[in-house]
């Protein structure tokens, strides 16, 4: 987890560090339906490499924003699911998704 002093001083580019690049937002999104396998973020997010989802995802859990629970099976199965820090996001990614819906519909 980043200290303090590694963060930026603005909040928003805290966010921004934090979220900001389209995997990160697109993962979170998926998760704030339900918790998900590996796999299954590439169903719904398309273009990402596994390389990038496994660095995205690392980057979220090192964070604090999702956990990873594994399972004791053969072969072994692992869920990712938001955090109860990662559910404190569902306010921005709701107001992107209303952002988003009212630029579609009101400006193209």
């Amino acid at each position: 987890m980043l200290t303090k002093e590694e963060l930026p001083e603005c909040p928003v580019a805290t966010t921004v560090q934090l979220i900001g690049n389209k995997w990160k937002l697109l993962i979170i999104r998926n998760l704030l339906n339900a918790p998900q396998r590996f796999t299954e973020f590439f169903k719904t997010i398309p273009g990402i490499s596994k390389k990038v989802l496994t660095d995205n995802l690392r980057s979220l859990e090192e964070n604090g924003l999702i956990e990873r629970e594994i399972f004791a099976e053969v072969p072994p199965r692992v869920v990712y699911s938001l955090s109860e820090l990662g559910k404190t996001l569902r306010p921005i990614l709701d107001a992107m998704m209303d952002w988003g819906s009212d630029y579609k519909s009101n400006f193209l």
